[in-house]
């Protein structure tokens, strides 16, 4: 990674793919017009799509899908390392980084045939039908998915803090659609990156460079919710908070508010 050493937090260095490796789910499909911006790059929403489609066609082709047919992110990061461009063809390759009982990290790589890269991990809980919370993962199902990795004993430990009210850059008000919603009965994961679009549209300078996105979510947004985005740009040699790798640059912070509750916090900076 550019310019970063750090091995954990939001600097955390993500595991390589393990090519060749009979366990990295490995698949194809076109860049289409609904995917890019107005100048042809692959959009973050659009790309959380596919990273949660490949995962959807993983569990299918595993023989995991009736039997472990729930799962909620709480973590997503994604590195735009060199922007995808409409008509470019999608390699989509998924794989483990990282187990425990009811939860794991997948990473997915995004190639585009003309050269552009995206590079993501995601930490996904196994969720139980009947009482939505965390469920065990099958025996057997951890076995494949441990083939990739040697992290046997991950757990979560959140990257971001909410950001306040009183001194916000920023505060805006971000509806929330019917089309939001999906089968959880809240906004999909994807609708999130929307607002990472939204933001990068009004500083497009954070494109100048590969950046780093990360979403953490703390508590689901539902139809009906009043959805705030409340911005916070943290200037180079002020932000030890996000680590000491960072202090050299500058980490933007947007933190989704349902009046005093957050629902989500995500950053964005230059790798």
């Amino acid at each position: 990674m550019a310019g970063i050493s750090g091995s954990t937090g939001l600097t955390k260095v993500m595991m390589p793919v393990p090519d060749p490796h009979p366990d990295v789910f490995d698949r194809e499909w076109p860049l289409r017009v609904a995917d890019v911006d107005r100048e042809g790059r692959l959009k973050f929403d659009a790309a959380t799509r596919h990273i949660q489609d490949i995962g959807s066609d993983q569990l299918r082709e595993m023989g995991y899908e009736e039997t472990h047919p729930l799962w909620i992110v709480r973590r997503t990061m994604i590195d735009l390392l060199e922007p995808i461009e409409f008509k470019d063809m999608l390699r989509m390759r998924r794989w483990c980084s990282g187990t425990s009982n009811r939860w794991c990290e997948m990473r997915v790589r995004i190639d585009g045939r003309r050269g552009g890269l995206m590079e993501s991990e995601a930490f996904w809980i196994n969720i139980n039908r009947e009482t939505q919370g965390p469920a065990r993962i099958a025996d057997d199902f951890i076995e494949g998915l441990q083939r990739t990795t040697e992290v046997d004993r991950l757990r979560w430990k959140a990257y971001l803090k909410a950001g306040s009210r009183e001194d916000a850059n920023q505060i805006r008000d971000y509806p929330v659609r019917v089309s939001d919603i999906d089968i959880f009965d809240h906004m999909n994961n994807s609708v999130y990156w929307t607002v990472i679009e939204d933001y990068i549209f009004n500083t497009p300078e954070l494109l100048h460079k590969p950046i780093r996105v990360t979403i953490e979510h703390d508590a689901a947004v539902a139809l009906g919710d009043k959805l705030e985005i409340v911005s916070h740009v943290h200037p180079a040699g002020s932000t030890e908070q996000f680590g000491a790798e960072l202090t050299d640059r500058t980490v933007t912070t947007l933190t989704y508010a349902v009046g005093d509750e957050t629902k989500a916090v995500a950053s964005l900076f230059a790798l």
